[in-house]
């Protein structure tokens, strides 16, 4: 196979969620000669921009987004080490928990995946993340944004104690602060201070490069 076959096909199973075949063609693509970039900004970040796309428009569904997002998890694994060692520029740092209270993580991880895959960062702290961690990890990391999930009405307020928090700590001006999970809504992370919310993975992705970039523009 030439190199573009192995670029084509590695877009086409990411879509698929071919795990096994993704990683066999992103080790065959590397002995073939392409740049780990290459791999990742010519097939494999296309691809999954593609399933976003798709899901938005209702043509594939949540279950699809995962299973393309474990193909393309199982590359990244491959490739991350390398990305490193080229000191590959990554779009930015996205720290990432599911709030205190909540142990939902289905959500948050899919967000992850599709942020790696879009070139971010991404630090995860897990579920059941107290304020005081967020707080330790935005000290330690000084990340671009910060994503918090609840997917319970019940964990909800955890946003507001958080950004609360946050701003006592007088670390609010130097983080982009995400809300999301299934019972947020635009009108509640405007109540409790967000400066983003996303109703889906893909539209994280999108609405973190456009925070970041207003941000570094100012």
């Amino acid at each position: 196979m030439t190199p573009d076959e192995i670029l084509k096909e590695m877009y086409e199973r990411t879509m698929e969620g071919n795990a096994p075949r993704v990683l066999e063609l992103t080790n065959m693509g590397l002995e073939a000669g392409l740049t780990p970039d290459s791999i990742l900004f010519d097939a494999l970040i296309p691809s999954l921009e593609e399933v976003g796309a798709r899901f938005e428009r209702g043509d594939y569904f949540v279950p699809e987004m995962l299973i393309a997002g474990r193909a393309m998890s199982g590359a990244l694994d491959v490739l991350r080490p390398l990305l490193a060692d080229t000191g590959a520029e990554t779009v930015g740092t996205f720290l990432m928990g599911t709030v205190k209270g909540d142990v939902h993580d289905i959500g948050k991880n899919l967000v992850n995946i599709m942020l790696e895959g879009a070139g971010f960062q991404v630090i995860d702290l897990g579920v059941q993340t107290p304020p005081e961690k967020f707080i330790d990890a935005i000290k330690e990391h000084q990340p671009d944004v910060v994503g918090m999930s609840a997917f319970l009405t019940t964990t909800m307020p955890m946003f507001k104690v958080n950004i609360h928090e946050i701003t006592k700590a007088g670390m609010r001006d130097d983080v982009i602060i995400m809300v999301g999970g299934a019972p947020v809504t635009q009108e509640y992370a405007d109540v409790v201070g967000a400066d983003g919310y996303a109703a889906d993975a893909s539209t994280a992705v999108r609405k973190a490069k456009e925070l970041i970039a207003i941000k570094r523009a100012k």
